[in-house]
């Protein structure tokens, strides 16, 4: 523990903060499993570990960031209530804390999101507002109600609370397995990957941290090559959570993509699919398109290096069965080919 070093040089964002708001978290969910995958590792060059943050209540990791964030509002804002914008697993993760505490919560969507998602959300009492086709109209609209209403707008991803909050990933990964010597983190907004890496380099500077996305509108991505945010006009993908802008005026998780990523990977939609089948098939767990971004990275040995011990996460669960459905006949009929 020698080697720990306690701030990020992206302001706001510290590892204190990340063990703080695991104390807040544990208020509303538990840790979750961090497994050795003998499948994937019997494909990879590396014992593969899993971390399985589908076994939240509400199938996603978005839990932890929601939970940070609104457990800590004030009274004021708890009895006025909060809005967020999300691709789906954000909004249902507000929704779910918000109903646990009793607070009234709005959901701004896009056209684009899943029904399974849809159905989730308003399943955890939330009212749901559908606007534009893109997760940043949804935004638009999110903060309008913020003007109009006083709702506090609990953002997805570009937020400390938030990122602190998805951080107790990572410490749990270091506690679990603390020789990991690489880990692939499913890429999008940045609130996942810019938290679980302030746990792990923090732990281990030495530790490599990738970041995934898929190649259709890969924000951050194509962000980072150009040295600023930019807007990507959103695609059909199966990994729609990672769909979304990341804020021109970003001031968080950009810094912390650059910071932190010791490189960023691209995995096709074909990747994509056999991933989300081959968890189906060697581990009976069905799991959503984000999710498996980093089981693709892995199974087509895209990191750079190869490691003794290499870790991803797998983000959530929550996808329309007829897109599993589909997944998963075509992946038994290419392994009977």
């Amino acid at each position: 523990m020698n080697k720990v070093q306690r701030f990020s040089k992206v302001d706001g964002l510290t590892f204190q903060k990340v063990f703080e708001a695991r104390k807040r978290v544990y208020q509303i969910v538990k840790p979750t499993p961090f497994f050795h995958s003998i499948p994937l590792s019997e494909r990879s060059s590396s014992q593969a570990y899993l971390k399985l943050e589908n076994y939240h209540e509400i199938g996603a990791f978005k839990v932890r960031g929601a939970a940070n964030k609104i457990l800590k509002l004030s009274t004021e804002e708890k009895k006025r209530g909060v809005a967020t914008f999300s691709t789906g697993n954000h909004g249902l993760a507000v929704a779910y804390v918000a109903k646990k505490l009793g607070i009234n919560a709005t959901v701004c969507i896009s056209r684009r999101v899943p029904k399974a998602k849809v159905d989730a959300i308003s399943r955890a009492g939330a009212h749901i507002e559908v606007v534009g086709d893109s997760q940043d109209d949804a935004g638009e609209f999110c903060y309008e109600l913020e003007q109009k209403h006083g709702l506090t707008v609990i953002k997805p991803f570009d937020d400390p609370d938030i990122v602190t909050g998805q951080g107790t990933i990572g410490l749990e990964m270091t506690e679990e397995v603390p020789d990991l010597e690489a880990v692939v983190i499913p890429l999008s907004g940045g609130g996942l990957f810019a938290g679980v890496a302030l746990a792990l380099k923090s732990y281990n500077p030495d530790i490599q941290v990738f970041g995934v996305s898929m190649e259709r509108s890969p924000v951050m991505y194509e962000s980072i090559k150009a040295g600023k945010p930019v807007v990507l006009e959103e695609q059909p993908t199966l990994a729609d959570s990672l769909l979304g802008g990341i804020g021109l005026d970003n001031q968080y998780t950009f810094e912390s993509v650059k910071q932190y990523a010791d490189d960023l990977i691209l995995v096709s939609e074909e990747e994509i699919a056999e991933a989300m089948g081959f968890v189906a098939d060697e581990h009976r767990m069905i799991v959503e398109g984000a999710a498996a971004t980093g089981v693709a990275a892995i199974l087509q040995k895209k990191l750079k290096s190869e490691f003794a011990k290499v870790g991803t996460i797998i983000t959530g669960n929550n996808v329309d069965l007829s897109v599993i459905s589909k997944v998963i006949q075509e992946y038994e009929y290419k392994l009977q080919k």
